[in-house]
């Protein structure tokens, strides 16, 4: 059982706090300010402190100074926010609102117990060898940035694999940054000292992937006046690199294929096949088995591209690692705009923190670029950058709502399984009434404008079908 010191002088918030936090299994300790808890207990042997801003005496961010070893939190009223945001700079591991919502509150606690815990876990255990540090250092390595459970669960497998010569399927959405991890593979392999070439098979058209891909001769079609490497050969003893694989056409499926079972290509328009070294990496934000099940990506390249598979979690799913992305992106912008001081406001953080993040880190990265050239001042405030997580939440609420109508007896479409997510529903729906609906009438239905459902198709790879209506 988890050990809590609450250091607040006013007893009805103290005792309210105390409540609550023995209903959900914690143990609990008081103290009206910082000298009374000091001369009761030992303040390391708490797993977290919670404590006014503002006590009598000594201010509560005394604590931090005296409890070295145990992380604390500050409470403060929305008229001392400024004085909270120092509290952080001095080392409080966060800091809350009065009045707190309780889940809130349940929530930071949880979620800083276990940070704290897992921190002390690592530091009990034994050093590794060297050359396993090398590996592992952190996050910085895999020139990725994140601290999450899910992001550290990723670099431990890249660092397994990246030595391999796996063929390594990466899934992930739109934005989520899928060619950072190839890189990382690349640059954690033995075949660092080579080449990684990167295609993006959604940006070259259908009639000239073939001849990008493989090379071709001369002659081998009209404006063929001369031979041509192909980007599979360029790859050669290195990585190559084949994003939004799911939009690569039958054709040349059937030609990659014959890359990842006999190591060998042929140039278009030649009769002879050269051998290649090449790992291959492919990355896609489409769901394959799925597509293979509908005819739309060969089946037996499938399950040659998922030898072993990396989530490449959205945004939304990482924690707290939306603030460390947005804060080393605003820096390196700062740099190259000259303008190192700038900074987020409060408002700004918060904004960031509980958007939804769509398009991930590529519209994060462009809607702090845009804050950035906007801001007249070194403080970027949430108008500037464009994001409206209320409304968003709105109009999920309305999908939701609109979801759950269509569930009635009255509804034309099938009613899909119980269990299903919103997501999944979603999908349903679209799949189910495209053919004859308009997307107005597609998102009028689910109540949503045409902007999020173009966005959702995108994000759930769900192509739009042309109809006389559309």
């Amino acid at each position: 059982m988890s050990h809590i010191l609450v250091v607040e002088d006013e007893p009805i918030i103290r005792s309210a706090l105390r409540r609550l936090l023995e209903r959900h299994q914690y143990q609990v300790s008081e103290a009206g300010a910082v000298h009374e808890a000091v001369e009761k207990y030992d303040l390391d042997q708490f797993d977290l402190i919670i404590s006014d801003l503002r006590l009598p005496g000594e201010p509560g961010t005394e604590l931090i100074r005296r409890a070295e070893n145990t992380p604390v939190l500050i409470m403060t009223s929305y008229a001392s926010l400024r004085s909270a945001v120092d509290s952080m700079k001095l080392g409080a591991v966060d800091y809350i609102a009065k009045p707190f919502d309780h889940e809130e509150m349940l929530q930071t606690v949880a979620r800083i117990i276990e940070a704290s815990q897992q921190r002390r876990q690592a530091k009990d255990q034994p050093a590794a060898p060297p050359e396993y540090h090398a590996e592992q250092s952190d996050s910085q390595d895999m020139g990725i940035i994140g601290a999450s459970p899910a992001m550290l669960t990723l670099f431990k497998r890249i660092r397994k694999v990246a030595p391999t010569m796996s063929t390594v399927l990466i899934r992930g959405e739109s934005g989520t940054g899928k060619e950072l991890v190839a890189r990382a593979l690349h640059e954690n392999s033995p075949r660092a000292h080579a080449p990684m070439i990167s295609v993006n098979c959604a940006a070259i058209p259908e009639t000239l992937i073939e001849s990008e891909l493989f090379g071709h001769e001369k002659g081998a079609f009209t404006g063929a006046v001369a031979g041509r490497t192909g980007l599979v050969e360029a790859a050669n003893g290195g990585t190559l690199f084949l994003d939004e694989i799911g939009e690569l056409p039958l054709e040349a499926q059937a030609r990659l294929l014959r890359v990842l079972q006999e190591s060998e290509i042929r140039r278009v328009g030649s009769i002879q096949s050269q051998k290649v070294d090449v790992r291959l990496v492919a990355a896609t934000h489409r769901d394959l088995k799925s597509m293979a099940r509908q005819g739309l990506f060969r089946e037996d390249l499938y399950y040659r591209l998922n030898v072993i598979e990396l989530r490449l979690p959205p945004l939304r799913e990482r924690d707290d690692d939306v603030m460390l992305i947005a804060e080393a992106l605003l820096a390196s912008i700062g740099r190259n705009m000259n303008t190192p001081t700038l900074h987020f406001s409060r408002e700004a953080a918060e904004s960031i923190r509980h958007y939804q993040w769509p398009g991930n880190v590529r519209e994060l990265e462009n809607a702090i670029e845009r804050a950035a050239i906007l801001c007249d001042e070194d403080e970027i405030s949430t108008d500037l950058l464009g994001i409206e997580p209320d409304i968003e939440q709105e109009r999920t609420s309305h999908a939701t709502s609109a979801l759950e109508s269509m569930r009635s007896p009255d509804t034309v479409s099938s009613e899909p399984a119980e269990n299903l997510s919103l997501e999944d529903y979603f999908q349903h729906f679209v799949l189910e009434h495209q053919e004859h609906m308009t997307e107005t009438e597609l998102a009028n239905k689910l109540g949503i404008s045409r902007k999020c459902l173009w966005e959702r198709r995108q994000r759930l790879g769900i192509p739009r079908k042309k109809t006389a209506n559309s």
